[in-house]
């Protein structure tokens, strides 16, 4: 069944390079990376892309000027920089669990009802977790069942405590590709109290891949209808759209304000489709290829690194 497309029109993405051994927070326009640091605005431009957001409704307006006066192939090249995690580090890293419907239903609950549903999160290791495209992610140590689950990301672009849901959205400053990583053994503790260990399963080092480039908000006229896929070693494991959200992003902005304050540079995973590796006991392994590609913002590819 085919899908209308949600319009994309964007001007500039935000990168972070590593170029002559140091990072460079960029504007990304046509494959070609130029460094905030040698545009021109008073005042200055940050050097990173996280402290972008301390005062995103300025520097979002001096970011779409500087780059409509850019001349053509500006900037540096691809092949001549590696491209990190746009956003080094955010401020928290806030995911939703189970909030899609065909993902429930895979999961052991088909039919399910949002108004059975509670909204529940949980959280990453920002410095730990994140990390970029390449050959970036290592498995946790001692896991037999390393799961995959591609994530539409917004980063937060000023404070927000106990938004609405009718303005949630104006408090996302931008969007990316994410990779949830889940040590699905580590994750259940049948024999406790708890059942569950949400640390051990799914904050472990290098299991949050985010990029390759962040893509204003203002660029994608509806987040709630955009496409996600996840290919494993080349083999479409997930394709599913935003839509098929249980709980849209502004409710999750809404709900996560009410518990905490949401910060500029804040990140929120909002949730994954079907097609994770559990349901059918298919786990990945070292040398493994994983691609995750979400409409209107690109492809995130990442291979699988021994456990260090």
């Amino acid at each position: 069944m085919s899908h209308p497309t949600t319009p994309i029109t964007m001007t500039y993405s935000l990168a972070t390079i590593e170029h002559q051994g140091r990072p460079l927070a960029c504007l990304e326009i046509q494959g070609r990376y130029t460094p905030l640091n040698t545009l021109k605005h008073e005042p200055a431009l940050p050097d990173s892309v996280a402290a972008l957001f301390d005062d995103w409704p300025q520097f979002s307006v001096a970011l779409e000027k500087a780059a409509r006066a850019l001349p053509p192939a500006a900037g540096l090249a691809a092949s001549e920089v590696r491209v990190l995690a746009p956003l080094r580090y955010p401020g928290k890293v806030l995911c939703a669990g189970a909030n899609y419907y065909d993902h429930l239903a895979e999961m052991g609950m088909p039919g399910a009802k949002k108004e059975d549903q509670r909204l529940f999160f949980f959280m990453k290791p920002p410095r730990n977790a994140v990390v970029g495209p390449g050959a970036t992610v290592h498995m946790p140590i001692g896991t037999q069942a390393f799961d995959w689950e591609i994530e539409l990301a917004a980063v937060i672009g000023k404070p927000a405590r106990n938004v609405s849901v009718t303005d949630a959205l104006s408090y996302v400053a931008a969007y990316t590709v994410a990779i949830d990583f889940s040590a699905r053994d580590h994750n259940r503790a049948p024999d406790t109290f708890y059942k569950l260990d949400w640390v051990a399963g799914k904050a472990n080092d290098t299991c949050c891949p985010i990029g390759p480039r962040l893509v204003p908000a203002s660029a994608i006229s509806d987040p709630q209808n955009i496409g996600l896929k996840l290919w494993v070693n080349g083999e479409l494991k997930q394709d599913g759209r935003s839509s098929q959200m249980i709980f849209s992003i502004a409710e999750q902005i809404a709900i996560a304000s009410r518990i905490m304050t949401l910060d500029p540079g804040d990140l929120l995973l909002t949730g994954t489709p079907a097609g994770v590796g559990v349901p059918k006991q298919t786990f990945l392994k070292v040398g493994d290829q994983v691609d995750a590609e979400i409409e209107g913002i690109g492809k995130l590819s990442v291979s699988i690194q021994p456990a260090r």
